[in-house]
């Protein structure tokens, strides 16, 4: 029988042809699929990693409603060009705690990966309430009113308990805070610096917006933006790859 004959048995008949397409679907489905109940994990763990301060946590719901990851991901791929621009390429435990992540190809702006730290408070300021007094070329809209909207933090108990049920490992004690520790990471002479860093251990604290008074969606969202690609040191990462 020739490979043309073959072939004429699934043109001419359709149920053959669905139940050739669906056994290979199965087969396909059975490869990906069943390594998956023998790990415990599909995510490295990596040291450095943790949770969304309950302001960080405010920082990326408002950078979700604005709309931000439209424009710029937060994903650099591990191509020399984008290493060379943006730093050590994108882990998956980076984005273990994001609830939808924040990856993607869209770039009218730059990949925000590594954003942290890179630039001062007063930098995004500037540029969050007019982006072409920094960039003059920039499409970015302007967010001037994020340092006029201060932030409701009696819900913020209810962000941490529900990211918690998708798997966020916040505990009762901090729950119990959100609201106290939301306040307590953009006031460092304040009563409960301590027990925040308790909490959430290197995280930064200090006055995000340089507002005096409750803090602002301006301080939520520079407070996230500064600590993206922070919490890893990837020094050890490309020590180890010098080493090959």
């Amino acid at each position: 029988m020739s490979a043309w004959t073959r072939h004429q048995i699934f043109e001419r008949n359709s149920i053959i042809l669905i139940v050739g397409i669906l056994a290979v679907i199965a087969i396909g489905g059975l490869v990906e699929i069943t390594p998956l109940f023998y790990l415990k994990s599909t995510i490295e763990a990596v040291d450095g990693i943790r949770p969304y301060t309950p302001l960080e946590l405010a920082g990326r719901n408002i950078y979700v409603r604005e709309g931000c990851y439209l424009c710029h991901s937060q994903m650099v791929r591990p191509l020399r060009d984008e290493v060379e621009r943006y730093g050590h390429y994108s882990l998956a435990a980076e984005s273990m705690y994001d609830h939808p992540f924040q990856w993607g190809s869209k770039r009218t702006g730059p990949d925000l990966a590594r954003v942290g730290a890179k630039y001062s408070d007063d930098w995004h300021v500037t540029h969050l309430k007019d982006p072409r007094a920094i960039v003059p070329q920039s499409v970015m809209p302007g967010y001037p009113f994020l340092a006029e909207t201060e932030i409701d933090t009696a819900s913020m108990a209810d962000h941490l308990r529900t990211s918690r049920a998708v798997g966020v490992p916040y505990s009762d004690d901090q729950i119990a805070n959100a609201a106290a520790d939301l306040k307590a990471q953009t006031d460092p002479d304040g009563t409960g610096a301590d027990a925040f860093a308790k909490r959430y251990p290197k995280a930064v604290i200090r006055n995000f917006d340089g507002k005096a008074g409750n803090p602002t969606e301006m301080d939520a969202l520079i407070a996230y933006l500064q600590m993206l690609g922070t919490l890893v040191d990837f020094k050890l990462y490309n020590e180890k790859a010098n080493l090959r």
